[in-house]
């Protein structure tokens, strides 16, 4: 029985990702001349996702923090990285914004074409000099635009589910920009499916946690290098508090 509810939500998967690529195609075509931040194909993800979770019965989310948020600012978003589906859940965020994500992605079906749609920012971590220098200039881009923009600062996923250190860079950015950065805990994304199975999870429950933001003043007078050990120290807690409540 569990391996025929696998089997039904991966074929919906397939339907469902065949026909927003499709409608987000048409969108970025016929949208673009006069929708530059990308409105129309964001909001095609975001329903997507929302498609695709309310559909097993035992799966629930829920966000944690959003009266902290102002929806008409960009941020800078820092979350931990566990596991692909932390990219989607992250669509049930009320804001719009871009992820910066290395180039291999673009390979993945589906994933590759969903990022070159949104205009999402594609590294090549092989070379730190360039990527740094593409994220400043695309990033100030999309933030001037008033769009937020998306980093895992660990750098790549976490096999353990413990974080590791974070990268100054995204706080970097926020403040070259002098935009807040907006961390956000991420739990149960390693559970949505079974542990190293192909098979989904009867059950599940995400949680997106969003600490206060990080301000202009504090990016400014602060070591970044100090900033971020301590963002990742505070996001450490709140990830064992939730860990502890499952």
């Amino acid at each position: 029985m569990k391996i025929l509810y696998s089997i039904v939500l991966y074929l919906v998967a397939f339907v469902l990702c065949t026909l927003f690529l499709l409608l987000s195609a048409v969108a970025f075509v016929v949208c673009y001349p006069f929708d530059k931040r990308r409105t129309v194909v964001h909001l095609c993800s975001r329903i997507l996702v929302r498609s695709f979770m309310v559909l097993p019965p035992c799966w629930s989310h829920r966000v944690v923090g959003w009266e902290k948020v102002d929806p008409k600012k960009p941020y800078v978003i820092v979350m931990n990285h566990n596991t692909l589906f932390d990219i989607v859940v992250l669509y049930f965020l009320r804001l719009e914004y871009r992820w910066v994500s290395k180039i291999e992605v673009v390979k993945a079906p589906y994933f590759g074409q969903f990022l070159f749609l949104h205009g999402d920012i594609l590294i090549n971590r092989g070379r730190a000099t360039q990527a740094l220098e593409q994220l400043r200039e695309e990033g100030k881009m999309w933030l001037e635009r008033g769009v937020s923009i998306a980093i895992f600062p660990e750098g790549t996923r976490s096999k353990t589910g413990q974080m590791g250190r974070f990268n100054p860079g995204a706080f970097d950015l926020a403040k070259r920009n002098e935009v807040e950065v907006l961390p956000i805990v991420l739990h149960g994304t390693r559970t949505v499916m079974r542990p190293k199975s192909w098979q989904w999870s009867w059950r599940n429950r995400v949680t997106l946690e969003i600490l206060d933001p990080i301000s202009v003043e504090r990016l400014q007078n602060e070591p970044l290098r100090e900033l971020a050990d301590a963002t990742r120290e505070e996001m450490v807690a709140i990830y064992e508090r939730l860990e502890a409540q499952r």
